[in-house]
């Protein structure tokens, strides 16, 4: 879309902005193990308990995911939410950084200390006390040009786990005036449980620096009008964050030095938040600096993120770092659901498996599947998309902790979560686009969940029919890796992989 009929297209959509809600929104024998060869014919974490966001937020949950048990989708604000609440510390990624500098010419930075980037010591204290000993490698590349004078722009892909929160939480920090009462750094998240989980990253960060104050511009937050904001760094969610600008002037985007668009991805996929952030941004004086961060790059979000962000700098992550070196795939033929689980239960009880994660295409077989493994007396958690955030949490901490065996999970668990013990990983059912194509970016990072730490993984398919096993093929064809079929001649190899 051209600029001009892009920007009449913000404008014909003013009136649906103002109105529009935030998206808050001991082992059988191995005898017994059959696999068939035939087919058939069918073909948000909350502030602590009294804070005042806590209490305004209290009844002010999540819509939920709205999708039938018949085609759930991804919800992409969910699984950023989850990845953030169930980190503890740094991904160890692979993955190559490729920067495209806004002028080619000038000097590339980097650093290998926090220590080179003359931080304030109160912010340096915060760095370290938040159990950062040395930059990440998107930190390393990002913060000097974060923190640079003039300050720079930037577009960066990151992925959760990678401190990318924490970086632009630090370049935000080191850039605010504490003696000026009113805000001067905005920050905008897809919803409001993302956005009090970066807010809590910069309360960590900057406990050591209590002249420098925080406020939340979300649903339920209501100030009284005619209020003028003293809190220097302002985070939100697109829709109160705009009525705070531009209807309730609470804040002055004139006075605004940083400007943070955090999960560009996801931001782009949630019904007017796209066209209320390009409305902020559009406030903003041109000095001010912008930042913006995505885990995914596709068109579109490239698109928006050309549009947002002036001359960046960009930071990118290589995208061949991603493999299935470690994991070995096997499939498995079966005739119906039942066929499937009855050789998921020999599989069972012919290898010792330390914990599995089983991946089902809809809420409907994930619970179905998590009843009939807890009557073998397996130790069974269910998650999936109609479960509040911190429920979902919850249970990922419990199976982290080993205290379930098994995760019988949708989609809402394909990405980000790192459980060391997870050996197995079993897609009951194969990953499939809205249009029935194979969807090898949930197939990486569902079978992803094992053959991490620079462990060895193993995925086990269920093929039902001609068109998962069409599916299957046009799997391997894409990763070109060989998925073999699971016969009982390698329940050793797998024993090995699995206990």
């Amino acid at each position: 879309m051209a600029s001009d009929s892009w920007a009449q297209a913000v404008d014909e959509q003013e009136a649906a902005a103002e109105s529009s809600n935030d998206l808050e929104n001991g082992s059988p024998q191995i005898g017994t193990l059959q696999i068939k060869d035939t087919l058939g014919e069918n073909g948000t974490s909350v502030p602590p308990a009294g804070s005042s966001v806590a209490k305004s937020e209290a009844g002010d949950k999540s819509k939920g995911d709205k999708t039938t048990d018949e085609d759930e989708r991804d919800d992409k604000a969910a699984q950023s939410l989850l990845n953030k609440l169930i980190r503890s510390n740094l991904v160890n990624t692979t993955n190559q950084v490729e920067v495209l500098q806004k002028d080619p010419n000038s000097p590339l930075y980097s650093v290998k200390s926090f220590e080179e980037l003359r931080l304030k010591p109160q912010l340096l204290q915060g760095v370290y006390g938040m159990g950062f000993n040395r930059p990440s490698k998107i930190q390393e590349t990002a913060l000097p040009m974060m923190l640079a004078e003039p300050p720079q722009n930037l577009i960066a892909q990151s992925q959760s786990g990678t401190g990318k929160t924490a970086a632009f939480v630090l370049a935000m920090l080191s850039h605010v005036n504490p003696d000026n009462k009113y805000p001067q750094c905005l920050c905008l998240s897809p919803t409001y449980e993302l956005a009090l989980q970066t807010g809590k990253v910069i309360e960590q960060m900057g406990k050591n620096y209590p002249e420098v104050k925080l406020v939340y511009a979300i649903r339920g937050n209501r100030l009284q009008r005619g209020v003028k904001l003293q809190e220097q760094i302002v985070i939100g969610t697109p829709g109160t964050m705009l009525d705070w600008c531009s209807k309730l002037k609470f804040i002055d985007p004139e006075k605004i030095r940083v400007f943070v668009l955090d999960e560009a991805d996801v931001m782009i996929a949630t019904q007017g938040h796209k066209d209320q952030s390009i409305r902020i941004q559009r406030m903003l004086p041109k000095n001010c600096q912008m930042l913006l961060f995505s885990a995914t790059f596709e068109e579109t979000v490239w698109d928006f993120a050309r549009r947002i962000v002036p001359d960046p700098n960009i930071i990118k992550l290589k995208r061949e770092e991603e493999t299935l070196d470690t994991i070995k795939q096997y499939y498995v033929l079966c005739n119906s659901k039942e066929e499937k689980f009855e050789a998921l239960s020999n599989i069972y009880g012919a290898i010792t498996i330390a914990q599995a994660m089983i991946f089902c295409h809809t809420r409907k077989t994930a619970g179905w599947l998590a009843g009939e493994l807890s009557k073998e007396n397996h130790q069974v958690a269910l998650l999936s998309g109609e479960m509040q955030v911190e429920q979902r949490a919850a249970v990922i901490e419990r199976f982290r902790d080993g205290k379930e065996k098994v995760l019988v999970t949708t989609n809402v668990c394909a990405r980000g979560i790192d459980v060391e013990q997870v050996s197995v990983v079993i897609n009951f059912d194969l990953p499939v686009d809205q249009d029935g194509n194979p969807d090898n970016e949930t197939y990486l990072h569902r079978i992803g969940r094992t053959g991490r730490f620079g462990k060895r993984g193993l995925a086990i398919n269920m093929v039902d029919s001609r068109m998962s096993m069409n599916i299957l093929n046009r799997i391997q064809d894409h990763f070109n890796k060989k998925i073999e079929k699971l016969d009982t001649h390698d329940l050793d190899e797998i024993e090995k992989i699995s206990s």
